[in-house]
């Protein structure tokens, strides 16, 4: 496939960097930072993965992060407005972060054989500074994010607009995701090719389970 391909689009969270050491690890640690000790990482990170997964069209506005955060503190702290803006901020910060070890070896290989490179990311403002700080953002020509867009992923527009700025036609365009309905099908109801990237176990025929993969084909 890559043979045929001009440029290379990324979803970031959950396809080049994951929180670190967890959701519910930072989450801990900022609310004990403000009285709330001994919180149980384990039970914060569960209980927002299932507001993450109960969600409907989340904006990644505050006010939509804000909700997440009382939905994981939920029968664990009576508020969450002492501590919540310093927790939107920790997730603007490296520290908060982690690259996974696939991603500079394979956006270097990629840079080097001419492609285009680009990020197309459902985030809100602290994603260009966050790319900046941790050294990722020299790779990419384009950082397409939502919140600058006014559309979110799987909305065909924001795909559209990475083949515009790269003049490049979406079948030349290859677009890497973690979610099969934000990323594959957003990016094959345009026309471009997509993989779909799952880490954890290789399913179908357009699923990879790392970033090496691009290298081989």
């Amino acid at each position: 496939m890559i043979q045929s391909i001009r440029a290379v689009t990324f979803d970031v969270g959950g396809t080049l960097i994951e929180p670190w050491p967890s959701v519910g690890h930072v989450y801990a640690a900022v609310a004990a930072e403000h009285g709330f000790a001994n919180l149980d990482p384990e039970i914060l990170n569960r209980q927002f993965a299932a507001a993450w997964r109960a969600k409907k069209k989340f904006d990644h506005s505050p006010a939509a992060w804000r909700e997440l955060v009382d939905a994981a503190f939920a029968g664990l702290t009576q508020s969450t407005e002492s501590f919540f803006p310093e927790l939107y901020e920790r997730f603007g910060k490296p520290p908060s972060w982690k690259i996974f070890d696939d991603v500079f070896p394979c956006l270097d290989r990629l840079k080097r054989r001419g492609l285009k490179l680009g990020v197309i990311s459902n985030w809100d403002e602290r994603l260009r500074p966050l790319l900046r700080e941790l050294r990722l953002a020299p790779f990419f020509e384009a950082i397409i994010i939502s919140c600058e867009q006014g559309c979110l992923k799987p909305s065909p527009r924001i795909f559209e607009i990475a083949s515009e700025l790269f003049a490049v036609p979406p079948p030349a365009v290859l677009h890497v995701g973690d979610n099969r309905d934000e990323d594959f099908a957003g990016a094959r109801s345009v026309g471009m090719s997509a993989l779909l990237l799952n880490r954890h176990a290789q399913g179908g025929q357009n699923d990879i389970a790392s970033l090496h993969k691009l290298l081989t084909d």
